[in-house]
């Protein structure tokens, strides 16, 4: 027999339980610990989907994920316009229609604040006299409600749009593609947050009359602007470009300086410098505009696993896969994480609401939150924690971007490509950097926080793609 000297020391691969890796490195001797845990947390029926998803079909869904990918991390939307939402959007040519963030719903089902939103826009399009007579026309169907993003338009928060209301047009030709979203309401007394007081339907009508048409003059003067560019710079300069968004607003302000100072000193100039020199979040809805024109381009695209749409009415949460108009829905979930303002508390919160998670499926929002100190705050308070939600996104993300570069983390990119089947594996799910609106009194917003999106929208979408009853 041959004997065999054992070696003088090795490196231990442990797998599982940290406990041996632990172990084996407080004798002095190396040891790699590889974090693993059974997939889906052993539910048969969704490792009977994983099996399918990554089994035989794996090469086409890869290949369909990276087309998705390249659509999302290339594409260039510029900011070209601002028209009245009956330009672009035909239904809204046709009768009384308010457009709404989040899934389709009926009115009897739509929460409190975005009831006063949509109060607050019928007024405003001379629809209504007043708020109750908005009430009534809305319950008797005389006034529609459809879903934002089912033409094209994404709404924050408890927006209500109408057809006489300013979007913004992000033009991402290399797609072929369109984006739009509203010129942002702004802080305080704004229906967006779910208020129907006389100050919010005449932030309304500023937007119509004094606003649109000279931020169309604006953009005639300067030409197109690059989003993606802006929001680039505002993600090194400290911004997730959702629940932050001051560095991208100045870069965009500093852009429009020209064409601002080439407007005639009226009034209504005046009033429009004291609206931008409050709003912080004005660069937001334009972000949302070109983050849309991305997915739209993706959605074109059969036999991904990457997510396209995600939404929340207040009521629902609904997401959309590449290649498909289904919506796939649950319930709204509660936005936890949070920060509220003095005298107000989660018992007063109402749940999820708004269509801009469409800002962390291409890299921005909660998967920029390494780089955000301001949003560090809502996620336990120090950047290790924003980096821990950032990191917890790449583990569902089919990928990284190569744009949107965060600096804490040696500049790697951002999670880009939200993935069903790394979900239904992993039971991590997106979280969203959102507002928080009072679920009742129409005081508006009381806070700000992280909502966490529901597993069920996500195992639904899997099992649909596999095919699985």
């Amino acid at each position: 027999m041959i004997a065999r000297a054992l070696p003088d020391n090795g490196t231990v691969i442990n797998l599982g339980l940290p406990l041996f890796a632990e172990s084996v490195q407080a004798q002095g001797a190396q040891a790699l610990q590889v974090d693993w845990s059974v997939p889906a947390e052993g539910d048969a029926d969704d490792i009977a989907v994983l099996k399918e998803l990554y089994g035989s079909r794996s090469i086409g869904i890869d290949e369909a994920n990276a087309e998705v990918l390249h659509r999302l991390d290339t594409g260039t939307p510029m900011l070209t316009g601002v028209v009245p939402a009956r330009d672009v959007v035909s239904a809204m040519t046709e009768g009384r229609l308010l457009l709404h963030a989040g899934p389709p719903i009926a009115y009897a089902q739509v929460c409190d604040p975005l009831r006063r939103s949509m109060r607050a826009a019928s007024v405003a399009e001379g629809w209504a006299a007043t708020v109750d007579e908005a009430e009534q026309l809305l319950v008797a169907g005389s006034i529609r409600i459809g879903s934002a993003n089912d033409h094209g338009v994404v709404v924050p928060m408890a927006t209500a749009l109408g057809p006489s209301m300013p979007l913004w047009v992000a033009d991402n030709a290399a797609g072929g593609t369109v984006g739009y979203s509203p010129v942002s309401q702004g802080p305080g007394d704004v229906a967006w947050f779910g208020r129907e007081s006389q100050g919010a339907i005449d932030r309304l009508l500023f937007l119509r009359d004094v606003a649109q048409p000279r931020f169309a003059a604006v953009l005639d003067t300067i030409g197109p602007v690059d989003i993606m560019a802006l929001a680039t710079q505002g993600v090194q300069m400290g911004d997730d470009v959702h629940m932050r968004t001051q560095a991208s607003t100045n870069l965009l302000i500093r852009d429009m300086l020209p064409g601002l100072a080439a407007l005639a000193g009226d009034a209504g100039t005046v009033e429009l410098g004291v609206y931008l020199s409050t709003n912080h979040l004005f660069f937001l809805t334009i972000a949302m505009a070109g983050a849309k024109s991305l997915t739209r381009s993706a959605e074109t695209i059969a036999g991904s696993t990457i997510i396209t749409t995600m939404a929340r009415n207040g009521t629902t949460y609904g997401a959309k896969l590449a290649g498909s108009a289904e919506w796939f829905i649950a319930d709204a979930p509660p936005v936890a994480d949070a920060l509220y303002y003095s005298g107000f508390s989660a018992a007063d919160a109402a749940p999820d609401i708004g269509d801009s998670a469409v800002l962390e499926l291409v890299g921005l929002g909660g998967a920029a939150a390494a780089g955000s100190p301001a949003v560090a705050a809502f996620l336990g308070g120090s950047m290790a924690d924003a980096a821990r939600a950032t990191d917890e996104m790449r583990q569902i993300c089919a990928g990284s971007s190569s744009r949107f570069k965060l600096p804490i983390q040696e500049y790697r990119g951002t999670p880009l490509g939200v993935d069903v089947r790394k979900i239904v594996r992993t039971r991590l799910r997106p979280k969203v950097t959102t507002g928080i609106l009072h679920a009742s009194s129409g005081h508006g917003q009381i806070g700000a926080g992280v909502a966490t999106a529901p597993l069920q929208v996500f195992r639904d979408v899997a099992t649909r793609v596999a095919g699985h009853p």
